[in-house]
């Protein structure tokens, strides 16, 4: 088959022909080309540029990027990373970024799939990575080929392609794109992965064998996922925004899908980003199966139940509170939402008979104006509000 004609089968496979499609464009050769294959597939599109400003050059090249969409008639933005001194692994701070620029971009141009230029050569290198982290499954599955986040779905349609494939079919068109000197930076591990990867290619070990590696652990891990959504249904209870769990049956499940479990059951309550280290989990999925407290992650697991912590938790002043809740109600200048306490339960009168226990109760969303309590909706004062979480836990654990 055609060069071209396998690309763009692989771009009308992964994205919809019947809506406008944002590319997340940063100029260099991947996503040039994502975006151009997106054209000759017949896709309507739009692109966003991330300009990080972590180079002096990067806002002319964000600049060069929006000229040349403006030529092909695409509409396109940019995005600055405005920060400060960034801390930690810049790398993982970047991508952050980057991902929350692009779907708060996506979200108010009203678009909801955005495709991302990944190819296969970004998945060997990423389980490279993984190796040299030591990691499990998860980590050593590569980049997964779609997920949602915040509504928008994020697609990368090219995880079949390889880069010099990519390169190669750009110049055959007289496309030029912009290379990064940050790809030849050895202080990045995905660099140092990526030149790793050409030493042993003598070896056969070659960017398509270990994307098919990484593929094939990838449907393993499908197979562990619905084994853990399966247990979820079995064995974890909702109940006002925490999770109570049955021990024995939590026990008794094989060791990895209790771990998966366990941090799904944490991603829902805390609606953190990623997981906590592996130790930490399995401090915390023992405390459950031996009937221990422990806290993590800014969430409280008490007497089998996990429920936020009260300090993890802060103020809104809208419909969305602590990441997951949805509060509704007759909103005016001045009211707050924040944890209830046990201030605010003790005007609740009536909540004895909602049968939820205090501990969890005292985590539930609270409306204040200033210190006055203005309603409790999950704690028998509700005076016309509502509160309720956005994605029940089996539905959230099933799709993260």
């Amino acid at each position: 088959m055609p060069v071209e004609a396998r690309l763009t089968g692989l771009v009308r496979a992964a994205l919809p022909m019947d809506q406008t499609v944002g590319v997340a464009l940063s100029g260099g050769g991947d996503s040039v080309a994502l975006l151009h294959l997106c054209r000759v597939a017949g896709l309507t599109v739009e692109a966003v540029t991330v300009d990080h400003a972590l180079r002096a050059e990067s806002a002319a090249e964000a600049v060069a990027v929006s000229a040349g969409c403006a030529a092909l008639g695409v509409r396109h933005e940019v995005r600055v990373w405005r920060h400060g001194a960034v801390g930690g692994n810049l790398m993982d701070a970047a991508r952050r970024a980057r991902v929350g620029l692009i779907r708060d971009w996506a979200v108010q141009r009203g678009i909801g799939v955005v495709a991302l230029g990944h190819t296969r050569d970004d998945q060997a290198e990423t389980l490279l990575m993984g190796l040299a982290r030591v990691a499990g499954i998860d980590g050593l599955a590569g980049m997964r080929p779609a997920w949602v986040e915040g509504g928008v779905r994020f697609v990368r349609p090219l995880l079949e392609a390889g880069r010099t494939e990519l390169r190669a079919w750009l110049k055959a068109q007289g496309i030029a794109w912009i290379d990064d000197p940050t790809n030849e930076n050895d202080r990045f591990a995905r660099v140092r992965a990526r030149k790793a990867l050409a030493v042993m290619e003598p070896l056969g070990i070659s960017p398509q064998g270990l994307a098919t590696v990484a593929r094939n652990l990838a449907e393993a891990r499908e197979a562990l996922d619905a084994a853990m959504a399966e247990a979820a249904v079995r064995l974890v209870r909702e109940v006002a925004g925490a999770l109570v769990f049955d021990a024995a049956g939590v026990a008794a499940l094989p060791g990895e899908v209790r771990r998966r479990l366990v941090v799904a059951a944490l991603a829902w309550v805390s609606r953190a980003g990623y997981a906590p280290r592996a130790d930490a989990v399995a401090r915390l999925a023992a405390a459950v199966t031996d009937g221990r407290d422990a806290t993590l992650w800014g969430c409280r697991l008490r007497r089998g139940v996990l429920m936020r912590e009260t300090k993890a938790t802060g103020t809104g002043a809208g419909p969305l509170w602590d990441g997951r809740w949805v509060v509704e109600g007759p909103w005016t200048q001045g009211l707050t939402v924040r944890a209830l306490g046990a201030k605010g339960l003790r005007v609740c009168k009536d909540w004895r008979a909602t049968g939820i226990s205090r501990e969890v109760l005292t985590v539930t969303p609270g409306i204040w104006a200033g210190e006055t309590l203005v309603s409790a909706p999950l704690a028998g004062f509700a005076d016309g509000w509502s509160a309720r979480i956005d994605a029940p836990f089996h539905l959230f654990g099933l799709s993260h």
